[in-house]
């Protein structure tokens, strides 16, 4: 169990009537409890809270007029991670696995899975079927990615990725979706907070589904699995996006932040996959 403080800071310049749908509030359950919780608005509106889709996301819609706007978050959560040892956990087998899992088998927006199956199946085919085969998607992402900020734009997907080797966390996340998904391995996109991650920002992970339960995967290995804090999930990037905005607006300030509250644990982890986390 660790405490987690988290938030954000946002300025935009909105020059027209807006409607923003933000997802930035941390998403709870019986693995992450929500101890304390603050939103606030500059200048003070009325906010809409809104639960969207099969995984519950949480969507907060805000009509704003012209001028300076400003949205403060923060929170302090408490993880409870289901932990097993890595070597236990197997495949699903897809006749078995349950329908609102099955979406995440299917190519997405940025996760190509039916142009990649071949390249995936040559690469992990022979891969010995769980944990250990998701692992080696996500050490074989890593080892050939280089992590470039600003070197993809909103509109670079998976296989743009494999093929010019760089990107961002949201890329690297997708990329081994793609590949799960082309394996036949469910696995969907996490956004959220990442304990002290450098430079700071609203980070993106991936989870795939085996032996019947979400298993946690970062393929940046920029922050330990143990200090993941989940705003949404969804089939990729576009389901899960900060703030969706209708309207001309700019964004002239954002601060992100995750430290370790309460007493010290020891959140020390590698990203190689020794022990297979949940906190789904």
């Amino acid at each position: 169990m660790v405490q987690i403080k988290i938030g954000c800071d946002l300025t935009y310049q909105v020059r027209t009537q807006a409607v923003f749908l933000f997802q930035i509030a941390a998403a709870s359950n019986d693995h992450r409890r929500i101890l304390a919780e603050d939103l606030n608005l500059q200048p003070a509106l009325n906010v809409e809270r809104c639960q969207i889709g099969t995984a519950g996301n949480q969507l907060q819609r805000v009509v704003v007029q012209p001028g300076e706007f400003k949205v403060s978050y923060g929170a302090t959560v408490e993880l409870t991670h289901q932990t097993l040892n890595s070597n236990d956990v197997g495949e699903s087998q897809i006749s078995q696995t349950p329908a609102d899992v099955l979406t995440y088998l299917n190519p997405s927006r940025y996760c190509e899975s039916d142009l990649l199956s071949r390249f995936a199946f040559e690469e992990f085919g022979h891969l010995y079927p769980g944990f250990s085969r998701v692992q080696a998607i996500c050490n074989w992402v890593f080892e050939h990615l280089d992590y470039t900020p600003g070197s993809t734009n909103a509109s670079t997907t998976a296989a743009d990725v494999l093929l010019q080797r760089t990107g961002v966390c949201r890329d690297y996340a997708h990329l081994a979706i793609t590949l799960c998904r082309g394996m036949g391995i469910p696995a969907r996109y996490v956004a959220g907070y990442a304990l002290n991650l450098q430079p700071p920002d609203f980070h993106g992970f991936m989870e795939a589904y085996l032996d019947g339960g979400w298993y946690l995967f970062d393929p940046t290995r920029l922050t330990s699995i143990m200090g993941l804090v989940r705003i949404g999930t969804g089939r990729d990037a576009a389901d899960v996006s900060t703030a969706t905005i209708t309207g001309s607006v700019l964004l002239t300030h954002q601060a992100v932040w995750a430290n370790q509250a309460g007493a010290s644990t020891d959140l020390m982890d590698d990203g190689t996959g020794s022990s297979a986390v949940s906190t789904a």
